[in-house]
């Protein structure tokens, strides 16, 4: 998940992205849980903001990046660019997404009239205003009170989740193999790993607690209609109840990239049985009617952009599309929306000898509420297989035809198509996501999709929007991560919302052999690419982990992914992926095994109470940082012991604590925030190595009894680094200083969770990230040196200081045993990858693949910005060696 980099003096570093000359828009993010692009240092950023200047969120409500996609666009559109993929020039508007003070929205909309701007969405409940604004008066829109932040709508890329990306595997090694998935592989097993949050064994208690009764909804690329592991529950049901689209072809991003719809306008007007349309002057037959509108918009195919004859008639909403492309509309089916008489069509025609059907499924949708006098069809084809895997993952029943399944195989879905081939729209991500808690009945949401800000403090319009409607639909999200890990910082957005819950990506030694077939030693452990904590203000992300890697249900039409170190070929239709994308449904999944079970025992299982019961059943792994596993790996069992026991209720308790990072000062207060966080280098308020300090933790109880109550306070992690009174008193509504000592006996990256817990409730009450990176300082021209021994899929973290213009930054490895295939990766002062975009986890490692195109031995980072700069040292799967020892040299040149 990444963001572009800003290129004027003083603006906040981003994330690298495509620009939208390129055809995905000045895009900011890494969308659907692909790793880390191509490893060469990237074009420096300049001077972050110091930590002591002091900037609101409300003199700056949207944002550097945004500013940026707002100069792009209007260049664009001056310069009357039709961009590659886009039928059609750049418009002369953005898409904002507002998020308007509570109470407040007809306000905010009469505030929009009066400077020339029309909502064409309003949802109060939720605070949330949609409007195209001319560019001239996005800064009026945005300054005016009622609207506390605002977003533009962009282009999310759509990456690569297969586990090589684009690039074919180093094939099978010599010797012992794992074996294939089957239809005899058991529910319990390595390739969908959800035995390793306890559900396998809970369901097998449980016979009927297996997500019966509950819809999950799927915010995505879309989910294959015609799965057969996807096509019905374990009581018998249709699974998928519905699928349709969030996009809007009256959106920027839409109305560029989204060809799915036809719009049809008055001037489209024919009438059967024979008649000639208005576009091509081509002659065809239809349905005896004098009410029929024909559509000849190129719609987006696997293969290609290919043009869909579409027909619709005006009194009754029929569909026909002329899939054999003959002219004639009479031998076609009349479809319906999926939702009407779940009815798929297809295009093309299945070859008998190949083990896939080469046939293209889709459904249709019928709008008349985007313009006046218009109507629009959906031609809703799944053109990426990321939706239908997630889909797998939370709810297959009977993969291969066999035993194995996903979390919630009693579960039914609704699919929400916000992703195409080009991308998702951010305006789609949130009307998308809107419209599944509240029109279609879902209980439980999972969305592997999002941004990665720089600024990632959980305060986005999409963000806010986001928590607000979990407490008002009373539907919880899981979302995923973020794939822009392993240093510190790099959560995404809109994952970073408060109430969201945030899922890094765990993996077993198990599923490191069955699917990659890669040994290694830990039992347990955390993938590198998985986005680390904290958020800017110490926000607590990520919430918890899950499985990050799966075989799943994939469209048998799309080509598929095995791993060629495993020595096995997946068949048609399955494929296996790793990302945060995989660990997200994981974690929704599972939700829906307990709302399954909830219901039927009669005990609430509201999202406050459904987050209560995870997060205080979570397992910590004491071998893996906090930043990376938040409060450990989900515990399906666990949770189900608080809900079952009605103890999830628990008095609520803030944490405000000191946070001290090149971008700080622009926090709504501050250098404050949920949990402590520095990451400043040592003389501009960071800590160094063998430095003790105390950081006043702030807590206040704000409800329960008025009286004084007793906490115990505990520290997960690094008890050597962190050390917390053992209790304190927190009387009601009054703030309490806890003193949190810190002594970081090494550089290096320090983490904690500080938890806060009511010895009289069995439930959790607060969790705090403490996190502190203590920096090496060497001396200009000094080399700072480092030897250490990295484990195969392993991680190590060094920190070095850099001071304010220095010239350059120079890292070097060597000291690299026979056929290592170990590297290191930059990450800059504000968490932003200090490598230019490219194929991520391809990408410098020595002895593979010639370091695809980046220098494995030395890089170069040019005018580095001024900070903390994080190393991370990895060894890939395939390194020939459990152990491999380094030597890592960084040196700064002022």
């Amino acid at each position: 998940m990444s963001r572009p980099r800003s290129t004027a003096p003083g603006h906040r570093a981003g994330r690298s992205a495509v620009a939208i000359a390129t055809a995905v828009l000045a895009a900011g993010s890494l969308a659907l849980t692909a790793l880390p692009a191509q490893a060469t240092p990237a074009t420096a950023a300049p001077a972050t903001t110091s930590a002591t200047t002091s900037a609101s969120p409300s003199a700056d409500k949207l944002g550097d990046h945004d500013r940026a996609l707002l100069a792009t666009y209007r260049a664009q559109h001056e310069a009357r660019t039709v961009l590659r993929r886009a039928d059609r020039a750049v418009p002369d508007f953005a898409t904002l997404l507002l998020a308007v003070r509570e109470g407040r929205t007809a306000e905010a909309e009469r505030a929009l009239a009066g400077l020339g701007v029309t909502a064409t969405r309003t949802e109060a409940a939720v605070g949330y205003i949609k409007a195209n604004v001319p560019f001239d008066a996005v800064e009026k829109v945005v300054a005016l009170d009622d609207v506390i932040a605002a977003d533009v709508d962009e282009l999310l890329k759509v990456d690569d989740t297969r586990a090589d990306g684009a690039a074919a595997g180093a094939g099978a090694p010599g010797g012992r193999l794992p074996a294939a998935p089957s239809s005899r592989t058991p529910d319990a097993n390595p390739y969908m790993p959800t035995r390793e949050t306890g559900s396998v064994a809970f369901k097998e208690a449980h016979r009927t607690y297996d997500g019966r009764g509950v819809t999950i909804g799927i915010m995505d690329t879309g989910v294959d209609p015609t799965h057969p592991a996807l096509a019905r529950t374990t009581t018998g049901e249709r699974k998928l109840v519905d699928t349709v689209t969030g996009t809007n072809p009256r959106d920027f991003i839409d109305l560029l990239f989204d060809a799915s719809w036809q719009n049809m306008t008055a001037t489209s007007k024919v009438s059967g049985p024979e008649f000639t349309d208005t576009v091509r002057g081509e002659t065809w037959r239809g349905p005896d009617a004098d009410d029929l509108r024909i559509g000849l918009r190129p719609v987006q195919l696997p293969q290609g952009s290919t043009v869909v004859p579409t027909l619709v008639r005006e009194s009754d909403g029929a569909v026909w599309v002329d899939t054999d492309q003959d002219h004639d509309f009479t031998d076609e089916e009349l479809l319906r929306p999926y939702g009407e008489k779940q009815q798929v069509a297809r295009f093309g025609t299945d070859d008998p000898a190949t083990p896939a059907d080469e046939r293209i499924p889709f459904t249709v949708q019928v709008r008349d509420d985007f313009f006046p006098g218009v109507i629009s069809v959906n031609v809703n084809i799944v053109t990426e297989a990321h939706g239908t895997h997630v889909a797998g993952i939370t709810a297959a029943n009977g993969m291969f035809g066999g035993r194995m399944d996903g979390q919630a195989p009693g579960a039914r879905l609704v699919s929400m198509r916000a992703c195409h081939s080009f991308g998702c729209s951010s305006a789609a991500l949130t009307d998308g996501m809107i419209d599944l808690a509240t029109k279609y009945g879902v209980d439980v949401i999972n969305m592997s999709i999002g941004a990665s800000p720089a600024f990632n403090d959980g305060q986005s319009a999409r963000a806010l929007v986001y928590n607000r409607l979990i407490d008002e639909s009373g539907v919880q999200m899981f979302i995923s991560a973020g794939n822009s890990g392993a240093g510190v910082n790099t959560v995404g957005d809109p994952t970073a919302a408060d109430k969201v819950v945030s899922v890094g990506a765990s993996v077993s030694r198990e599923t490191w052999w069955a699917n990659y077939g890669s040994e290694v030693r830990d039992a347990h452990g955390v993938f590198p690419f998985s986005s680390r904590g904290p958020r800017e203000d110490g926000g607590f992300k990520p919430d918890l982990t899950a499985p990050g890697a799966a075989v799943s249900t994939v469209p048998a039409w799309l080509p598929n992914a095995s791993v060629a170190e495993t020595g096995y070929t997946l068949p048609a239709g399955y494929s296996m992926m790793n990302g945060t994308s995989m660990a997200s449904p994981q974690a929704t999944g599972a939700a829906a095994l307990l709302l399954s079970a909830a219901a039927q025992r009669g005990v609430g299982a509201s999202p406050a109470e459904l987050r209560s019961a995870l997060y205080s059943s979570a397992r910590y792994q004491d071998h893996v940082a906090a930043v990376a596993q938040g409060r450990g790996e989900l515990d399906v069992a666990g949770a189900w012991k608080h809900l079952s026991r009605g103890t999830t209720a628990v008095d609520a308790v803030t944490v405000s604590a000191p946070v001290c990072t090149p971008l700080s000062g622009d926090l709504v207060t501050p250098h404050t925030g949920g949990g402590v966080f520095n990451s400043c280098a040592p003389g501009s308020g960071g800590q160094g190595a063998g430095e003790k300090r105390t950081y006043d933790v702030t807590l206040t109880r704000t409800s329960g009894p008025d009286r004084a109550v007793p906490y115990l306070l505990d520290v997960d992690g690094d008890g050597r680094t962190f050390s917390v009174p053992r209790t304190v008193r927190l009387p009601l509504n009054e703030p309490t200083v806890v003193k949190v000592a810190a002594e970081p006996r090494a550089a290096g990256v320090h983490s904690a969770v500080l938890r806060i817990d009511n010895p009289a409730t069995k439930a959790v009450e607060q969790s705090a990230m403490l996190a502190v990176e203590a920096a090496a300082t060497p001396a200009a021209g000094t080399p700072y040196e480092v030897r250490g021994v990295a484990h195969r899929n392993g991680t190590l973290h060094y920190t070095i200081a850099v001071p304010e213009g220095a010239k350059a930054l120079t890292v070097s490895m060597d000291g690299l045993g026979e056929g290592s295939q170990t590297r290191w990766w930059a990450f800059g002062p504000t968490g932003t990858s200090g490598e230019a975009a490219g194929p991520g986890s391809l990408s410098c490692y020595a002895n593979y693949a010639g370091g695809n195109g980046c220098d494995p031995g030395t890089r170069t980072y040019e005018a580095p910005a001024a900070g903390v700069w994080e190393l991370v040292v990895e060894s890939r799967r395939t390194s020939p060696s459990f152990t491999n020892p380094f030597r890592l040299t960084a040196t700064v040149t002022e």
